[in-house]
């Protein structure tokens, strides 16, 4: 399709874009934007450096190529470069959402999603203000290189969060209500959904007390694990992080003991969600990568840059934000897998310690903080009182050696409205998840 330089290697990616953001405040419309655009990134490299280029449109994609080939060093033996063989080559149409196309869904239909909740809010004693916001997101991504690499695959997801305050006297709160979703129709229409999260929410206001700060078990739900699992260990599995540090290097060997011997970290774009992405913005295709196997250092997150300066394989983890950003290492899905125990199980080994079912945000790298939203004491095995906890926090390593129970079923979750950041790119669209996991010990406050 294109006439591709001889001596360098060359790629193409073309992104067609479609996007809604509707939001309400109070019950009333504040934005409603629509649009669709075609945009492409475009990348020459001649085996010493990368040259790019981002257009909207493709009418120049031709004349782009040149003039990057101009500023390029012909190399008779681009295709034995390292990275070069790294880079994958594909061909076909592996679309995946042509019959529940995001951007067929009539703008009425998305905006009664959200009316259907607004009594339920409205009406409530205790919140004293809300607001509604719904967004999707979808992608046709058409990839062309000089390896000869001509396929079209597409990424999408829909969803909304309904944010809500709630008081009781001097005390506040604040929560929020949101589902997300590859498909328009897999949305639930349940206002009773959020009747019931918003009475757990008001005992949580009225009830929940602060705790003795100390060290206790807890229980993670698949939110909390997923978010731990994304934050303290899938950045430090991100193989950029390694390049020209010979320390890192050694001290993250494939097949160095990181955690308890039942824990296992994957991640994989092929998972439904938000984290979906059956190829990387290089064209390499997505594949399950054990981060973590029973404890064990097993792999990490690559791009063909970083794979080829590590010697490993490609792993569909070359992801950009947009058209106007190169591809850098990033998550797709990550997630802890299941091990055997029921719930009753899990928790029934805990004789004094805390569950934390959903949080407000969560950081970390060798060290982590998790600032918990509803969270619950557990006494004698059974889930009690709310309580206010300010933070969970540890070191990275120590915790994933403290995790002593896995439930038997994994929840993978998707939410719209934020992203991974990283560098200047944020926010990207990931998942994360896992089962309910049980720490021996963490530190509370």
């Amino acid at each position: 399709m294109y006439q591709f330089p001889e001596g360098l290697y060359t790629d193409v990616r073309i992104e067609e874009v479609f996007q809604s953001d509707i939001q309400f405040t109070m019950g009333e419309l504040e934005e409603f934007l629509q649009r669709k655009y075609e945009s492409s990134f475009i990348r020459v490299y001649d085996g010493n450096r990368w040259f790019y280029s981002a257009i909207t449109g493709t009418e120049e994609i031709q004349n782009e190529i040149n003039e990057l080939a101009k500023l390029a060093r012909k190399n008779s033996n681009i295709n034995e470069e390292p990275i070069v063989q790294k880079i994958e080559t594909h061909k076909g149409n592996f679309r995946k959402f042509e019959n529940n196309d995001l951007s067929e869904v009539d703008h009425l239909k998305k905006m009664e999603l959200l009316k259907q909740y607004f009594p339920t809010l409205k009406n409530n004693e205790y919140v004293n203000f809300w607001s509604a916001h719904y967004l999707d997101l979808r992608k046709i991504k058409k990839m062309y290189n000089s390896k000869g690499s001509d396929f079209t695959f597409d990424t999408q997801h829909c969803g909304f969060s309904l944010g809500f305050n709630l008081s009781n006297e001097d005390t506040k709160f604040f929560e929020s209500f949101r589902q997300a979703h590859n498909c328009f129709s897999d949305l639930s229409f349940e206002p009773e959904e959020l009747s019931n999260y918003l009475k757990r929410c008001e005992n949580f206001l009225i009830e929940s007390k602060p705790v003795e700060a100390g060290i206790y078990p807890v229980v993670l739900s698949p939110m909390a694990a997923g978010v731990f699992a994304h934050e303290s260990f899938g950045h430090k599995s991100e193989a950029d992080f390694m390049l020209g540090d010979e320390t890192m290097k050694r001290e993250w060997a494939i097949g160095t003991p990181v955690g308890s011997d039942i824990l296992s970290i994957v991640d994989d774009g092929n998972q439904p969600g938000t984290g979906y992405t059956p190829f990387d913005d290089e064209g390499t295709a997505s594949t399950p990568t054990h981060l973590i196997k029973n404890g064990i250092l097993s792999g990490r997150l690559h791009s063909s840059i970083t794979a080829a300066s590590l010697e490993e394989s490609v792993t569909g983890n070359a992801r950009a934000m947009s058209y106007q950003f190169e591809p850098i290492v990033r998550m797709t899905t990550t997630f802890i897998e299941p091990g055997n125990l029921s719930l009753d199980e899990l928790f029934g080994g805990v004789e004094d310690g805390f569950f934390i079912e959903t949080i407000k945000h969560g950081s970390g790298m060798s060290t982590f903080t998790i600032a918990p939203s509803l969270a619950y004491r557990i006494r004698n095995g059974k889930i009690t009182e709310p309580v206010n906890i300010s933070v969970i926090s540890g070191t990275v390593f120590d915790t994933l050696g403290e995790i002593d129970g896995l439930s038997d079923k994994l929840e993978l979750l998707s939410f719209v409205g934020g992203g991974c950041g990283k560098m200047e790119q944020f926010p990207l669209p990931v998942g994360f998840g896992g089962p309910h996991v049980r720490v021996r010990q963490m530190q509370v406050q």
